[in-house]
C-alpha cells in the first residue's frame, strides 16, 4: 500500500486575501472615487458657467447688430427682465434663443427707458452673477442684475 500523507495546517499554502485586506482595499478605492466625483461635479458647474458667459456674449453681439439696424435703439425688455421677449425681437440677429443650461433661472435683460443702454445677466452655479453692460463693462457681481445695474 501507498503511504498516506497527512496534511497539517502549516503545510497548506494560503491563496486569496483576508477579509481585512479586502476591506482596506475597498475603503481606499471608495475614498479615491469620492474625490474624483467631487472634482467632476465642480468641473461640470464651471463648464455650465462658461456656457452662460458665452451665451450672454452672443446676446451682446445680437443686441449691437439690432441697434445698428434700428437707429441705435435697443429692443424693449419684459418688465420682469426675462429673456423671452428679447429672443422674439432678436429673431433676425441670432440663430436661436439661448437659454440657461439648467433652465432655471433663465437669463435676464433690462433696457433703459430711452432704449440706449442695457444690461444682461445670469446666475452662476459657482456663486454670484455674471453681468454684461452696454457700456462695455462685464464681470462677476454679488447680487442679481436689475434695471438699475450699469447706471441705466
Amino acid at each position: 500500500m501507498k503511504d498516506i500523507k497527512i496534511l497539517r495546517y502549516k503545510d497548506i499554502k494560503k491563496k486569496g486575501f483576508t477579509l481585512i485586506e479586502l476591506l482596506v482595499t475597498i475603503s481606499i478605492i471608495g475614498i479615491l472615487v469620492s474625490f474624483g466625483a467631487a472634482k467632476y461635479i465642480t468641473s461640470e458647474k464651471q463648464a455650465r458657467d462658461t456656457q452662460r458667459k458665452s451665451d450672454l456674449a452672443q446676446y451682446r453681439i445680437a443686441l449691437e447688430n439690432y441697434a445698428t439696424v434700428n437707429g441705435s435703439l435697443y429692443p424693449l425688455s419684459d418688465a420682469t427682465g426675462k429673456i423671452g421677449t428679447l429672443c422674439t425681437n432678436l429673431g433676425n440677429f441670432i440663430a436661436s434663443c439661448l437659454h440657461d443650461p439648467r433652465t432655471t433661472p433663465d437669463y435676464l435683460y433690462f433696457v433703459s427707458a430711452d432704449r440706449i443702454s442695457w444690461v444682461l445677466g445670469a446666475a452662476l452655479e459657482t456663486g454670484g452673477y455674471w453681468e454684461i453692460c452696454a457700456n462695455g463693462k462685464s464681470g462677476k457681481i454679488s447680487s442679481a442684475p436689475t434695471d438699475s445695474s450699469c447706471d441705466l
